[in-house]
């Protein structure tokens, strides 16, 4: 059984929650939802080309939610606590698992966004453990592909 959260547990989520208010971070996020939906490296790369507001956006996007997760794999913060609410993270996991490994090919860097993946992963668990219809449900909107 997991250890239960803790205040600093509470306090750190509200922080991290406080810190998606941040007007740039909410515009990248905006669009990320709305926008970026890449199929590959390729489609990623014409979505946001070098030096874009996209790319910006998209950098902005997933390095916070990269960050978030390394909290949770670092064990400073409660993952269950987090995936109760911070179904952003997985919804940011699922436009970008299937594109993870050619991107880390293409960036020399077989550790890219691994927290990222780690979190997803256990997450998806946790929603199927929840309900077994509940993550692929999920994953079919974060992808675009049901309403």
């Amino acid at each position: 059984m997991e250890a239960r959260a803790t205040y600093d547990d509470v306090n750190l989520l509200i922080r991290l929650y406080d810190l998606r208010r941040e007007e740039r971070l909410r515009a990248a996020r905006n669009w990320f939802v709305s926008s970026c939906k890449p199929h590959s490296v390729a489609d990623l790369e014409a979505l946001c080309p070098p030096g874009s507001e996209q790319n910006a956006h998209f950098r902005q996007v997933v390095s916070y939610w990269e960050m978030a997760a390394s909290f949770i794999t670092a064990g400073v913060l409660n993952q269950e606590l987090f995936f109760q609410s911070g179904h952003e993270l997985l919804m940011v996991w699922e436009r970008l698992r299937g594109l993870v490994a050619e991107y880390r090919e293409k960036h020399k860097n077989p550790v890219l966004l691994k927290n990222l993946e780690t979190v997803g992963k256990a997450y998806a668990q946790w929603m199927n453990r929840q309900s077994p219809e509940m993550y692929p449900a999920f994953a079919a909107r974060a992808r675009g592909e049901q309403g």
